[in-house]
């Protein structure tokens, strides 16, 4: 009894085996059977079975117009040139600071007050000097008259010419300083001495960074800030490498940001760098038309090229397949045999892809749908 259940399980486990083996015969994909014509491996011959199942349909080059939108994402960048560090012409204490980080300033705008001695000692010296030049200016002349009447030797008059050109020279270096410090020497008198200095804006734009403190003693060498002109904003953006050929200086692009994608500002590539990344992509910098405080260093932003529309010759996209970064199409031989032919795009959109140079392809039947299952058999028979 017992030898006859086990031949029962041993007979059903045969049944069992043969089964699973038949369903993977009628399994074998379509790829398995694939037969490639003694052209090479850029041709493949498809049975009445692989016809069914991949189930193929051909077109031909059309001529068409097409346009393209390319996008591009980056950051916001500040030119170097237009990154500026204020200093004190002159050391003293800081009296107060009239910004924060961030702040807008304007153009001379007053961002903190300096005050030192040193500043009335200057301006001491400027009303002596002044006043000593005056004097030397009235000897200068009396010796003059006085040597044309022969009252006075040829030597007091040439030391009374060199005290004056002396104290004059000594006189425009004290204007000069007194200018750098923000000082106008030209209204200055004993009444209006005082022992402050301003440091002004030199431009429109915004503050960086605030490196002291007030009572803070500093050096003419010390930064007090660090400034930004938002006129030197740039746009750094990646332009992928299918699209470098379509990205051109002086194109006019939109750019917006992920904050306010539906605000959108006029911009224009002002430079490409003729270079690919490791990442695959190349760099455009675009520079906006107007300045915009929504766009700030360090920002990610968002841009779209429209590319100009032109009549050219395209294939539907399906019928374009790429492979190791290399485009093709699969012609059409007859009778279910098909040949992979290398081909170069151009622009795409929704529906077509850009053929270039594609005279060679006129009168060829091109597979469309199906095209990725022929390269798919090439592919695997080349593994």
């Amino acid at each position: 009894m017992q030898f006859k259940i086990i031949s029962i399980y041993s007979l059903a486990l045969v049944f069992a085996l043969s089964s699973c083996s038949g369903k993977k015969e009628e399994e074998k994909t379509v790829y398995e059977n694939t037969k490639f014509a003694k052209g090479g491996e850029d041709t493949v011959q498809l049975s009445d079975q692989q016809m069914k199942s991949v189930g193929i349909t051909t077109t031909t080059i059309q001529d068409r117009n097409m346009e393209k939108l390319v996008r591009l994402n980056g950051k916001a960048e500040i030119s170097p040139s237009h990154i500026s560090s204020v200093s004190s012409i002159m050391g003293g204490h800081i009296k107060s600071i009239n910004v924060i980080n961030g702040s807008h300033f304007s153009k001379g705008q007053v961002l903190a007050v300096v005050e030192d001695p040193q500043f009335i000692q200057l301006q001491q010296d400027y009303l002596v000097t002044k006043a000593q030049l005056e004097a030397a200016r009235l000897n200068f002349n009396r010796q003059k008259d006085l040597n044309t009447s022969k009252a006075s030797s040829d030597k007091t008059l040439q030391t009374a010419q060199a005290d004056y050109s002396t104290l004059n020279a000594t006189l425009k270096g004290l204007e000069e300083k007194l200018r750098i410090i923000g000082i106008s020497a030209k209204g200055l008198s004993t009444g209006n001495i005082r022992s402050k200095i301003n440091i002004y804006a030199p431009f429109s734009g915004f503050v960086s960074k605030i490196l002291v403190n007030n009572g803070q003693y500093i050096n003419p060498a010390d930064t007090l800030f660090e400034l930004i002109n938002p006129t030197g904003l740039l746009l750094e953006l990646k332009v992928f490498e299918n699209d470098v050929n379509d990205v051109k200086v002086g194109q006019e692009i939109l750019v917006y940001n992920n904050q306010n994608p539906d605000l959108k500002s006029n911009a224009k590539i002002v430079s490409l760098v003729p270079s690919i990344e490791n990442g695959g992509s190349a760099t455009a910098i675009a520079k906006l038309s107007t300045t915009n405080t929504e766009f700030v260093k360090g920002m990610y932003i968002n841009a779209e090229v429209n590319i100009s529309s032109r009549y050219t010759q395209g294939l539907p996209n399906d019928a374009v397949v790429a492979f190791e970064n290399k485009n093709y199409v699969f012609e059409d031989l007859g009778k279910s045999k098909y040949k992979m032919i290398p081909v170069v795009t151009g622009i795409s959109d929704d529906q077509f892809t850009e053929i270039l140079k594609a005279d060679f392809l006129k009168d060829k039947k091109i597979v469309q749908k199906g095209a990725y299952s022929l390269l798919m058999m090439l592919k695997n028979k080349a593994e």
